[in-house]
This record gives C-alpha cells, structure tokens and sequence, in this order.
C-alpha cells in the first residue's frame, strides 16, 4: 500500500531520476567539514576565554643576574625589584618563581635540562605580579625599575591578550568563510543533481507542463525530494563528526579549565552546543537542498516556457 501510494505520489519518476545515493554522501562529506569549523570556532573562543581570564591583569618582571648586589653593601637586584613593586600603588601578590618553578615552565622546550641546572646561561629572576585599579603602565613601569635595577624587563599580558583576542577574531572568521564556502558546495552539488534529474525527465515533465501543471507543483515535487537526500547527508554527516569531535575536545581539555575531567570519558568532553551538530545540520541541510531545489527548477521551467 506505502510503495503503491509513494508511486502515484512521484508522478515524474524522481526516485529513478534523483537517486538516494550521491547526494546524500556528498552533503554528508559537506556536513562534516562543516562541523570541523564550526567545532574549530567553539573551540577557539573557549581557548581564549581559558587564556584571557588568566593573562589579563597579570605582569611578568625579569630580573637579569638577580643574586648580584645593586651595589656594594646594597640589597641584592631582584630584592630590589621586589621591594619596589611590593611598594608600587595598583600591584599586589607579588610572587618569586622559584628554579624549581622555572624548571617546569622551560621543560618542555629544554626538557630535564633545565631542570638539573646545566644550562649554559644564567636565568633571571622572574617575579608575577597582578596589576590591579590604578596600576602603572607596563612601559612606566619598565622604565622606573630599569633605572632603579638596569636591565629589568617588564611584560604585561594585556599585550598578548589583545594579540590573542586578534587571533580569535580571526579564526572565527576563517570559520565562518569555510561554512559558506561548505553551504555554497553542498548547494552547487544539489543544484547539479535536480539539473540531472530534470534533463531525464524532460519529456514527462513537459507534457505535464503542456497539460496545464503548475511551476510551483512541479518544483515542489523536487523539492521534497531533494530535501529528503540533503537531510539524510546532514544528518549522516553530523553523527559521523561527533566521535572525531569529542575525542578532539577530550584532547583540547588540558587547556580549557571548564572542561570536563578525562575520566568522565569522551561523552562528558564534548561542549554541550556541539552535541545539536546532528540536528542542527539535518535542519540546515533540509533547507538548503529545498531552496536550491525551488530556485533550480523554477528558472528550468521559465526558460522551458
């Protein structure tokens, strides 16, 4: 009964003229890397929200050969420096890393190193300090510690910060150029296949045109067909990107710290918006084939008119 209602139903013979096979797999490639962008968006603002939260506010000072004496019978240079920041309105939480700290924040460019003392240079003094309302500008800053302590070095992280909120932006941006570029494809790849099934049933659909058939009947028929096929690739395309993506976000978690602990597994790695990708992407994609479908067969039949 199903198969003799859907036979009347396909009056132009689509289901033969429009399979059910390249279209969806090619939506379906479409869809995935649509979903590796938008993850890498996610992603990236996550990152920078991780990184910004901790960089901003925070001055870094480097004291060069920090256990010699300023001068004779003088404090020795990174007490020195130590002593003005601690008395420099706006800073607080003034903190010394100790080597073994260096240690580990140099281990992974020298590896052990650094951490056994044979490198061949001495290292400065690095001392964190948060800069709170009414702190000096890290140039002001630099210049009052340098003339007290020649050669100290001050970086601020609202330099990298607007470095890397710059880099942000302009991920995103990539971002969004690959889901246009995607959607523009996956259209184009709808377009080609209504285009292919209106070229083998030219002569039906002309006699139904002749008998008085609507254009809008007539597209809507490949419409429904289309969005059909472009749904199922969506859809397909979608749950074959949320393994890779959440092993990806299970990798990408030691550097965001509102992710989720590893021991949780991969289900828990995922943020929750990409968890809709299969839906999201089956509504997406649905609209897309219907559109490009309408717009296809509509300027077919003005010019068969």
């Amino acid at each position: 009964m199903a198969r003799r209602h859907a036979t009347r139903a396909d009056r132009i013979g689509l289901r033969a003229a429009m399979a059910d096979r390249l279209m969806p797999f090619m939506v379906a490639a479409m869809s995935f890397l649509a979903a590796l962008a938008l993850a890498g968006s996610v992603a990236a603002g996550a990152l920078a929200t991780h990184w910004l939260s901790g960089a901003q506010g925070l001055v870094t000072v480097e004291v060069p050969n920090p256990t010699q004496p300023t001068a004779a019978n003088a404090p020795l240079r990174q007490d020195a420096v130590m002593t003005l920041l601690q008395a420099t309105k706006g800073l607080s939480d003034a903190h010394l890393l100790s080597k073994a700290d260096l240690a580990t924040l140099l281990k992974p460019w020298l590896g052990d190193t650094a951490a056994n003392g044979s490198l061949p240079i001495a290292l400065p003094a690095v001392i964190v300090v948060r800069a709170d309302t009414g702190a000096p500008d890290a140039k002001i800053l630099e210049t009052r510690l340098d003339a007290a302590v020649p050669g100290t070095l001050v970086d601020s992280g609202a330099r990298w910060a607007d470095r890397l909120a710059a880099l942000t932006t302009s991920l995103r941006a990539s971002a969004a150029a690959v889901l246009l570029i995607v959607t523009l494809v996956a259209a184009s790849v709808v377009a080609v296949a209504v285009r292919s099934g209106l070229s083998q049933r030219r002569e039906a659909i002309e006699i139904i045109h002749g008998l008085g058939a609507l254009d809008s009947d007539i597209a809507n028929q490949f419409a429904l067909r289309a969005m059909r096929l472009a749904a199922t690739g969506g859809l397909l395309g979608g749950l074959v990107a949320l393994p890779v993506l959440a092993w990806l976000a299970l990798l990408s978690s030691s550097f965001i710290a509102s992710a989720p602990a590893s021991p949780h597994g991969l289900a828990s790695a995922l943020p929750g918006l990409l968890w809709a990708i299969p839906v999201m992407f089956t509504i997406a994609t649905a609209l897309i084939g219907w559109l490009a479908a309408q717009i296809t067969v509509r300027g077919w039949l003005k010019r068969l008119a």
